[in-house]
Parts: structure tokens; sequence; C-alpha cells
């Protein structure tokens, strides 16, 4: 264990990565944890205010992001100022994207339904970091040889054609496929060959005078959407605590 950990994460300078992620998931957990109490009326906690004016955990999230980005940009992968800013950026972002919803609406949907993005965002950069720790690059370079590398033309081709997969999935509504397609070399072909979600770029325009194409996407998108739905809220639920519907005093988050 000793040995791999000292070639995959000290070796490589991934240490500061390993903190920032490890401190950023602590972080959301333990915020979603006192929200919760405070929601409920437990506990020692309370709402943070200055003056009448109530204080949101994403503005000390932001001043710490500030601080661990640029601390981290400026002493370098190595070192202990590397470890440090790299904590200190993984705080401040579990702070922020907590609130991702409320940056995302500006306005206070903690515990509504719009809520849940702040969770999803959340999951999804979780997912992102530790693929980068396990060493998956962005639009799939590091599977790229090092014969693919000396070759140009097959180097930009094979991230040309990653990207264009990439894109197809987006406007085709295709959003977690895409963001995944970055990190893990050619994944979001899989959205770009099955039909678009209603609503989406791709099926407003190429969808409009197609009318089964546009039925067999709503009918499909509906199939998907009932079987994991439900899912994907149970999931939210344990951790965001969203099935605690408690109204009242101390349930606005602070």
């Amino acid at each position: 264990m000793g040995h791999w950990f000292s070639r995959n994460i000290l070796e490589p300078g991934k240490l500061p990565l390993l903190l920032a992620l490890t401190s950023f998931v602590v972080t959301f957990l333990v915020t979603r944890t006192i929200t919760r109490l405070i929601r409920a009326g437990k506990g020692p906690f309370g709402n943070v205010s200055s003056g009448g004016l109530h204080i949101h955990h994403v503005v000390p999230g932001v001043v710490l992001s500030v601080i661990g980005g640029f601390g981290a940009v400026g002493s370098g992968r190595h070192g202990v100022g590397a470890a440090v800013f790299a904590v200190v950026f993984g705080i401040g972002a579990g702070l922020v994207l907590d609130e991702f919803a409320l940056i995302l609406h500006l306005d206070d949907v903690y515990w509504s339904e719009d809520g849940r993005k702040s969770v999803e965002v959340v999951v999804l950069t979780a997912a992102l970091v530790m693929l980068a720790l396990s060493g998956f690059s962005p639009l799939g370079v590091d599977d790229v040889s090092e014969d693919e590398r000396q070759d140009r033309a097959a180097f930009i081709g094979t991230v040309v054609l990653n990207f264009l997969f990439i894109l197809v999935s987006l406007v085709k509504g295709k959003f977690r496929m895409a963001v995944m397609g970055v990190f893990v070399p050619f994944v979001a072909i899989v959205g770009a060959v099955r039909l678009a979600r209603p609503g989406s770029w791709w099926s407003k325009h190429f969808y409009r005078r197609r009318h089964r194409a546009r039925a067999r996407s709503r009918l499909r998108t509906y199939r998907h959407d009932r079987r994991w739905t439900k899912v994907r809220r149970r999931f939210q639920d344990l951790i965001g605590g969203f099935q605690e519907r408690v109204s009242g005093p101390g349930s606005t988050p602070p």
C-alpha cells in the first residue's frame, strides 16, 4: 500500500489533488449535516447573521477558494504550502458547491426541488476529480500512445473526434454523458448516437419535421427518467436531507 501511494500519488505530485478532494468531500458532508441539524432545530448550531443580514456559507467558501486557488498556483505541486492551500481550496469549493443552486437561481432554493442541483454538481465534481486522480486526462490524451504523439495527425484527430462526440452529446441534452466523455475517451459516443432529449437544441432543430423521431425521443426519455429518477432522488435525499420536511425557525441554511 505504501509503495502504491508513493508511486501513484507522491511521485507524480498528486498529493495536493488528493487532499483537495478529501477536504472537499468532508466539508460538503459536514456542512450538510450541520444545515440539517439547524433545519430540525437540534444541536448548538444556528444561522450566521450580521446586522440582520443572513450570511450564506457560499460567502466564506468563495473567500477560501480564492485564497486556496491563488496559493496553490503560486506554491507548485510539492511541499507543505501546496498541501495547505489544497486543503483550503477543497474546503472553499465544498462550501461554494453546496450552494451551487443558490448561485444558479440567485434565490434561496437550498431545501427546494431546485436545490437538488447542488448535490448533483458536488457528486459529479467529486467523480471527475477521482478520475483525474486515477490518471485520466481531459479529452483522453493519456490514452494516446507515444507513436501517436509523434504522428501529429493521429494525435490531433483523436482529440478532435472525441471533442465532436462531446459537443454532439451536449446539444442533444446528454450533459452527464458529455462531461464524463471529457475524461473517459469516447464515452460521449453513446450520447452522440442516441436520440436527443426533448427540448434540447438538437431536438428543436432536427426533429422539427421528424414526428416519429420526436415521439420516440419523448418515449425513451420518459422511460429513462421513470427508471432512474427515483434512484437519483433517493440518493440525493440520503446525502442532502431533502426528505426531512421540517419548517419553521432555522430552516434556512447558514
